[in-house]
Formats: C-alpha cells, structure tokens, sequence
C-alpha cells in the first residue's frame, strides 16, 4: 500500500506541474560525474546566439503522433529562472530507432533525425515540437527522449530523459534506478484541445564543481 501511495503521489504532483525545491534538486549535491557524456558533445553543434526559446525536433512531417515539450528551466535553487540555457534533446522514431541520421558530424549520425536545439529566455522557458518517440524495438528501455543541458561558460552534461507516466517499462523497478538528475523526467501525457499530446518537463540546473 505504501508503494501505491508513493506513485500516486508522484503522479499527482507531476499533473500539478510541481515545481521542485531546494531539497528535491539533490540536496544541493554535487554529481561526480556531471561531465561524464558520451553525445553530450551534440549540444554545442549549434550556435547558442542563434536559437530561440521555441524550436522543433526533427522535420515537421515525421510520421507519428505529434507531442508538444515544455517546461521552465530553474537555477539550482528550483525556484529562479534561468536564462539562456541551451536544451539539446534528440529520440527515437516511431519505430523506435535513431534512424536517418546525417552526415554532419558523429553525433548527427549516430542520434538521428530526430534532434533539436531551444534557449530558454529571461523566464526560463523553453518548448519543443515533435512526436512521440516509440521504445527500443527490442522492449529494453521506455519510450524516451534524451536532454542535455548547456549552460553559459560551461560543459554539456545530462539530466534524467523524458519518459512518459503510466506507459510501458515505467515500471516500480524502473522508478527506484531515477535519481532525478536535472528533476523529475517522469511526466504524464496530456492531450490537447486540438488532439495533440502535450508534456511538461522542468528541469533544475546542476551544481558545478569548483
């Protein structure tokens, strides 16, 4: 019973689009291996000058369910906004596959298509376009979505990926491995007026090592 209460509590505040406190970032903890980013290197493919708030993964005609991304991005202390944070988020096709990558670089080929940039403003928002990602096709992992984070003047890192409440491989044991890096990824599917699935992920910036 205690379980089930946890995760419907989880589940109840993620549907109120809680905002994290101090405590729940970590306790103010800094993560030893905060740098350790295989893919991370994709964040700095683009020129943070150029990118807005609002941006789109992959082309407007992917076929698969659209889905909206967004959320407010915070300073450690999960209450102040921050600006000018760069999100590189990049996922599977409907098929479940990072699949017609180009040849740009290592990471455009080996993360796909599917991959996009946005900056969040002064009120630390950000939103993305795209669809919904299917799981691995071998059922290894949740349907996911994969951010990076950059902050000005410093390095790529990773935060927890999206992956989408009640569906499949969101299992307890999948629960008790998330250690909310960046927040809580775990976030309930909405659907819109327009018929569109809607997310919402906030994200708390990490502390850095001095």
């Amino acid at each position: 019973m205690r379980a089930l209460a946890s995760v419907a509590m989880i589940a109840a505040l993620a549907a109120c689009n809680f905002t994290p406190t101090p405590a729940d970032a970590r306790n103010g903890a800094v993560r030893t291996d905060l740098y350790q980013c295989e893919g991370c290197e994709g964040a700095l493919e683009r020129d943070a000058q150029t990118l807005t708030a609002h941006s789109r993964i992959g082309p407007e005609n992917e076929p698969a369910e659209p889905l909206r991304v967004h959320g407010t991005v915070y300073l450690p202390d999960g209450r102040t906004p921050a600006a000018n944070a760069v999100i590189y988020a990049y996922q599977t096709n409907a098929d479940g596959r990072y699949a017609h990558g180009s040849k740009e670089s290592e990471w455009s080929r080996r993360h796909g298509r599917l991959r996009g940039w946005a900056k969040t403003g002064d009120n630390g928002r950000y939103s993305f376009r795209t669809v919904k990602p299917a799981p691995y096709s071998n059922d290894t992992m949740p349907a996911h979505i994969h951010f990076t984070v950059l902050e000005p003047g410093r390095r790529p890192y990773w935060i927890d990926d999206i992956v989408f409440e009640g569906e499949f491989g969101v299992t307890a044991a999948y629960r008790s491995e998330r250690t909310d890096k960046g927040g809580n990824g775990i976030v309930p599917l909405e659907r819109t007026d327009d018929g569109s699935l809607e997310v919402r992920r906030d994200i708390i910036l990490e502390r850095h090592p001095s």
